[in-house]
């Protein structure tokens, strides 16, 4: 069932591969901040990896393997899987049911993936977030992932929460709707193309005069702020939750 436009007392949380490896702090960032709405969060031991690095790289089977361990550990509950990752969530809302068409998992598949929102979706639309920053005046960018932008929708939802914040400046980029070059695989497939992309997305963000560039992906965020390093630039990349919960937490 659809998480609907109601306040759950709970939600279920999925952390996503690269949180837990690269980003932790987005990850407790976006639960403490879920918590502070007054809803409780449960995070599953038994989680992994949603499927998509196999699913997109033509593994379907070994892809089916891993959403069925995910679709055991989130439960039979009808609550809310929320993902901080318009690309988990996209893989997870739009592929799963796909992926089991035919088999015996394909109504379970179809019940998990209308549970499943993604992050800022869920506080500004459906816990209708108030956020009042303490913090100090900063310009930023927004970086719009490919999934968040084209299958979950949910980039006026991320812009929303940005846009509470009222010593925070967002300046749009020129090219936002252009990829950043990780798309997973792609950039150890195609380096060179890859590399050539997430330039371009650096050059846009450096005219912006942003000191500060904000994503709902970890992927784009890995791939941005690892070239921003090479080319020894000045610019802090950061997910949303970690940013607003920096922004709006007593010290």
């Amino acid at each position: 069932m659809d998480p609907g436009p109601l306040k759950p007392p709970t939600v279920y949380f999925f952390g996503t591969c690269l949180i837990e490896s690269f980003f932790p702090a987005a990850g407790t960032a976006a639960i403490r901040l879920i918590e502070r709405e007054g809803v409780g969060v449960k995070f599953p031991a038994g989680q992994s990896c949603c499927g998509q690095p196999a699913y997109n790289s033509g593994y379907p089977e070994e892809a089916r393997a891993v959403a069925r361990q995910q679709i055991r550990a989130f439960g039979e509950e009808d609550l809310p899987i929320v993902v901080p990752s318009g690309s988990c969530a996209g893989m997870m809302r739009h592929h799963y049911p796909a992926l089991f068409a035919g088999r015996p998992e394909e109504a379970s598949a179809e019940r998990f993936a209308r549970r499943v929102v993604e992050w800022s979706e869920f506080m500004a639309a459906r816990l209708g977030v108030r956020l009042e920053d303490r913090g100090e005046p900063l310009t930023v960018a927004w970086h719009s992932s490919c999934h968040a932008l084209r299958e979950m929708r949910v980039i006026a939802h991320s812009k929303q929460l940005i846009r509470q914040l009222a010593r925070v400046e967002l300046v749009e980029l020129a090219r936002e709707r252009e990829c950043c070059g990780f798309g997973g695989t792609f950039a150890v497939k195609h380096p060179a193309i890859s590399g050539a992309m997430v330039n371009d997305k650096i050059d846009d963000i450096l005219a912006t005069g942003a000191a500060r560039v904000l994503a709902g992906d970890c992927g784009c965020l890995l791939n941005i702020t690892g070239a921003i390093a090479h080319r020894g630039l000045p610019i802090r990349g950061q997910h949303l939750a970690e940013f607003i919960w920096e922004r709006t937490h007593d010290a």
